[in-house]
């Protein structure tokens, strides 16, 4: 087990480009200071631990208690402060349960795989403080990976539609009362190559351990993905309350 979290701590935020793409550029729009931070969908907790270390007071909720108690384990053996960031099994359905208000709110690469996200949406505007900001960031709908024209699928772990553009969130957001002030296009086409031979070689020739040195070897490469391609893999937004 020690070992195990000795290579999740080396490697960190884990061997996919875009879960590290994201742990590269969303923090540097995340507001600073001893200020409560949600991120809803939590994941491996990267985003939330980025939150962290600009200071926040960060829960990171997800419906999926595996990923609570394997984040929860990584950043306690790293020795962070769990009242400054600690973990929460949680539907967003029932995001009115935490009786508590935040000064942000982060929103990674979830709201794609629920059915109702005009509910979660009003969910997070009832939660923020007034001049708060919401940080969302989902597949962009019209890349090749994602344009398979997904309407109204089952609520069973995938994709229920193909992502969103940039009229697709001011439709979701701005009736609600949230104004868009940022958008960022994120996974360039290099990037996206890149984590599909790593994605394969993960998949089909032995786990983390054989994408290892494919994955070392294209590190340098990685430094070449800048925001903002002409057709993103995930586009982000930054909404105010």
């Amino acid at each position: 087990m020690k070992i195990v979290l000795f290579f999740k701590r080396l490697f960190f935020p884990g061997l996919d480009l875009h879960t590290r793409c994201r742990y590269r550029f969303l923090p540097r729009y995340f507001r600073t200071g001893p200020i409560y931070t949600l991120d809803a969908g939590c994941g491996n907790g990267a985003l939330p631990y980025a939150a962290y270390k600009r200071g926040n007071f960060v829960l990171g909720i997800t419906k999926n208690p595996e990923e609570v108690r394997k984040a929860s384990a990584l950043f306690s053996a790293q020795c962070v402060d769990s009242r400054r960031l600690h973990f929460k099994v949680l539907d967003l359905y029932d995001l009115s349960e935490l009786g508590h208000r935040f000064d942000q709110i982060i929103c990674s690469e979830t709201l794609e795989h629920i059915k109702r996200d005009d509910i979660i949406i009003k969910h997070f505007y009832d939660l923020l403080r007034p001049g708060g900001m919401l940080h969302l960031c989902c597949p962009y709908a019209k890349h090749p990976a994602h344009h398979i024209n997904r309407i109204d699928q089952p609520e069973n772990g995938g994709h229920v539609r193909d992502g969103y553009t940039l009229d697709a969130y001011k439709s979701l957001l701005e009736p609600i009362g949230f104004k868009i002030i940022h958008s960022t296009g994120l996974g360039s086409p290099l990037l996206v190559y890149l984590d599909n031979i790593i994605r394969w070689i993960r998949n089909t020739r032995g786990g983390d351990i054989a994408a290892l040195l494919p994955f070392l070897l294209t590190l340098p490469l990685q430094r070449l993905d800048f925001p903002d391609p002409p057709v993103p893999f995930s586009l982000y937004v930054q909404a105010i309350k």
